[in-house]
């Protein structure tokens, strides 16, 4: 579609913020999907632009995150191998389930996705209280494995809010300190974006230039992002990204 040179500037500011939002609460698409829905995309072809115009913003948040990755090397490679399995499901089924399915299901799933911003903070604190005496845990479990793999088929599917939930997943099996946690979400973003991003690029309906514009915002959000990713106080900002999910999901019922 044609966009005017303020609506190519809301892309990019839209791929900016989405990026910041990926390195550190990993709920970017609550932020830059509705912007594609204002300017007139299709649902599936607003998520599929998205989709691949946020891997840019993973890929420079990763980057960003690399000395705390290199932290449990063996551990990121499995969240890879797992993510990857997840996002290729998700992505087969977003694509074979009809249109009108999925326009359905997104406000539902934008609901999920605040929900689970929200009850993050009591999340972390019951995973303190809770955890293991018997030293910590730096393995993914088999329960683990699965929880992550089907955050993966949500990423793939949709992905609002998939970074959160990967987060919630790894606190709860892991005993790591949370820069590591949130890097292997940020990770785990890159993963499913571009496993999705691939299949969508070959055979789905997809806005190269608005994910283009997407991109170019999202690459300097990113690793903007995993710099404030290590001291951003996330209260504000959860409250925000709630407020700004459950009006989107309000208006698309």
């Amino acid at each position: 579609m044609e966009l005017t040179g303020m609506q190519q500037f809301a892309v990019v500011a839209a791929g900016f913020g989405a990026g910041v939002l990926t390195s550190t609460v990993g709920v970017a698409s609550l932020l830059s999907f509705p912007v594609l829905l204002a300017l007139g995309l299709p649902p599936v072809v607003a998520n599929v632009s998205n989709t691949i115009g946020l891997i840019a913003g993973s890929l420079s948040g990763s980057f960003g995150y690399r000395r705390e990755l290199m932290v449990r090397p063996r551990l990121a490679w499995f969240v890879v191998i797992t993510c990857t399995s997840g996002a290729v499901v998700g992505a087969v089924l977003l694509l074979c389930l009809p249109s009108g399915v999925f326009e359905a299901a997104v406000p539902w799933l934008i609901v999920l996705a605040c929900l689970t911003v929200g009850v993050q903070p009591w999340l972390g604190r019951w995973l303190r209280r809770n955890d293991e005496p018997g030293g910590r845990r730096t393995a993914l479990s088999p329960g683990t494995i699965v929880f992550a793999a089907l955050t993966g088929v949500y990423g793939g599917y949709f992905g609002a809010g998939a970074g959160v939930m990967m987060m919630a997943v790894l606190s709860l099996g892991l005993d790591l300190d949370l820069r590591v946690v949130n890097a292997l979400k940020t990770l785990a973003l890159l993963v499913a974006n571009v496993v999705a991003g691939l299949i969508f690029a070959l055979v789905a309906d997809v806005d190269f230039a608005v994910a283009g514009l997407l991109a170019t915002g999202a690459l300097i959000g990113g690793y903007a992002g995993a710099h404030l990713g290590r001291r951003l106080p996330p209260t504000l900002l959860r409250i925000l990204i709630i407020t700004a999910g459950l009006t989107t999901a309000v208006t698309m019922l």
